[in-house]
């Protein structure tokens, strides 16, 4: 797989189009779709706003998925790479319900 088959992978998987991956990363849409089928690839400053958006960035450079310092339990690992491919609208939910339940203490 190469860098633009894992952008457009991590772009899916935050449920974003092109269009809207390419203006959140300042760049036109023709520059997004160049990037994803390989014709360009996409500079730090590009790379430094998809990461504020939840991409994970060394995954699109390397292929390997970033790792964290903090030691998981299996349950919370699990967690977080369920919650980690759902798109943005489903994370936000998942934000409220888990809001909700802590205000219900």
């Amino acid at each position: 797989m190469k860098i633009g088959d894992r952008l457009k992978e991590e772009r899916q998987r935050l449920g974003f189009s092109q269009a809207d991956f390419a203006a959140l990363a300042g760049v036109a849409k023709t520059s997004q779709f160049n990037y994803e089928k390989g014709d360009r690839s996409p500079d730090a400053e590009y790379l430094a706003k998809v990461l504020g958006a939840g991409a994970d960035v060394l995954y699109i450079i390397s292929g390997g998925r970033a790792a964290s310092s903090v030691e998981l339990a299996p349950q919370e690992a699990l967690l977080l790479s369920r919650y980690r491919d759902v798109s943005i609208r489903d994370r936000e939910t998942l934000d409220h319900i888990l809001e909700r339940m802590l205000a219900a203490r």
